[in-house]
Formats: structure tokens, C-alpha cells, sequence
């Protein structure tokens, strides 16, 4: 397939850290212009990359499934938790859309229709990037988000001083309400944009029941939200057809984008 792609582009420079770089993939035959898709990688958000096809994710090909639908699609870096600590990464993730946002014009981009996509850690903050709406600017909104397998609620997890959770938190972890704002349960609201969770039900890492409690509350709360569990899938969708995830993921972003 013809794409355009735009490669290491800075989106954030911040003092004492390293400029973070996302890439984009335009799908050059479709008219313009393009809904986007940003994808945001996992790794208990302290290891990863957002180069997708190097990764356990490339028999799946989410990219070349996204851009044959008509997508574009965005990989982003956010900062570690040994870099930085939480809402640092919220905050990389924010930068990353309203960068994109303002490249939208030449890239063919539709800036209206922006998704936010991620897995496990990913997962957690693309979901945060559509729900937790304080201090942010309206160029760093998505107009929906999915999910896999992701934490939503850090007061039920990582309760030891070496997990993922509280590497992420730093000092905060020992504060409950910095945990609970640090969870997109916590920022449920008739507002958040169209979700979709999926999780696996043999999740030993992260626990299917924080997808169903998530989407519980998205949905008593008036919003529009799908939850899909993965039969016999653990982490990272072992043991499952990762392409049926990525054909259910755009099937969504197809309806609510």
C-alpha cells in the first residue's frame, strides 16, 4: 500500500530529558482527509517501544490493518517511570495529540476525528488521555479510545514498593488519592468519549476485572462503553488470535469516528 510517513518527529522538549519522537503513517491513496489513530505501546510503563512491527504485536500488523481501513496512524513515546513520574507520562501522551493536531493540515489529517489506542500501560493512558480532562487544552482531546487489557483503578494494584504501579506513582504511591487520580476510573463522566475495553480472562498480570469495572461505571455513568473479554487469553492476548483484537479495535473506531 502507498503511504506517507513522517519519521522521529520531536513533539516534546522537555528540560533534563530526552525530545520524545513519535512517527506517522498516512495512507496516501485515501482521500483527505484521514482519521488518526495513535497507538500507545505497553511495558508496566517503564520499558517498550512504540515501533510496532519489531514487536511481539507484528503477526497482527496493527498498522497495515489500520492503514488498509483507511486510517492514519501515529506510534508515540511517552517518558518511563525511571525518567519521570506520573502525570509525566499523561502529560507526554497530551503533548503527543496536540502536536499532531497542529501537523494535521499537511499530514491530511482530520483533526475532528483522532483515536487513542494502547496496550496494558498503553491502554492505561489512552484511556486517561480520554477521560482525565483536567488542566489539559482542547488540542489534546481523542474523539474515542480502546483499550486492551489495561489497569484502570491503581488503589486495587501494585501495592508493593517495586511494582510497576508504584515505580510509576515515585513518593505519590503512599497517598491513596494520588493512586485513585491516577486510574481513568476515578475520571468517569457522562463526557468521555465512545471506549472500548477489551481484556483476556485468564489475565494474571492485570486482572480481567479491572476492564469490567471500568466499563461498568462508563456505563452507569451515561457514556458509551463495550467491554469484550478474550476467552482463555492471558496478558498480552497469550494464547489468542491477536488479528480478531485489531479487526474488533478498528470495527469500533469505524462507528464511533
Amino acid at each position: 500500500m502507498n503511504r506517507v510517513e513522517y519519521r522521529d518527529v520531536v513533539f516534546a522538549e522537555i528540560d533534563g530529558y530526552r525530545p520524545l519522537l513519535l512517527d506517522l503513517t498516512v495512507p496516501a491513496d485515501a482521500p483527505a482527509p484521514v482519521p488518526l489513530l495513535i497507538w500507545l505501546h505497553g511495558g508496566a510503563w517503564r520499558v517498550g517501544s512504540p515501533r510496532v512491527g519489531d514487536s511481539w504485536l507484528g503477526v497482527a500488523d496493527p498498522v497495515g490493518a489500520a492503514l488498509a481501513a483507511g486510517y492514519a496512524l501515529a506510534t508515540v513515546q511517552y517518558r518511563f517511570s525511571g525518567e519521570a513520574h506520573y502525570p509525566a507520562q499523561r502529560d507526554d501522551v497530551r503533548a503527543a495529540v496536540a502536536a499532531l493536531r497542529r501537523l494535521a493540515p499537511e499530514a491530511g489529517l482530520d483533526p475532528a476525528r483522532f483515536g487513542a489506542w494502547g496496550e496494558s500501560a498503553g491502554g492505561h493512558l489512552a484511556a486517561v488521555l480520554g477521560l482525565d480532562r483536567r488542566e489539559a487544552e482542547p488540542d489534546s482531546e481523542v474523539q474515542a479510545v480502546v483499550a486492551w487489557y489495561a489497569p484502570s483503578d491503581l488503589t486495587t494494584l501494585g501495592r508493593t514498593p517495586g511494582s510497576p504501579e508504584s515505580l510509576l506513582l515515585g513518593p505519590a504511591a503512599e497517598h491513596e488519592e494520588a493512586r485513585r487520580l491516577a486510574g481513568p476510573l476515578a475520571h468517569v463522566s457522562p463526557a468521555a468519549p465512545p471506549t472500548l475495553l477489551m481484556h483476556g480472562d485468564a489475565d494474571k498480570l492485570v486482572p480481567c476485572d479491572q476492564s469490567r469495572r471500568f466499563a461498568d461505571a462508563l456505563t452507569a455513568a451515561g457514556a458509551t462503553a463495550e467491554f469484550v473479554v478474550v476467552p482463555g487469553a492471558g496478558h498480552c492476548f497469550a494464547g489468542a488470535d491477536l488479528r480478531e483484537p485489531v479487526r474488533l479495535s478498528l470495527d469500533f473506531f469505524d462507528r464511533h469516528l
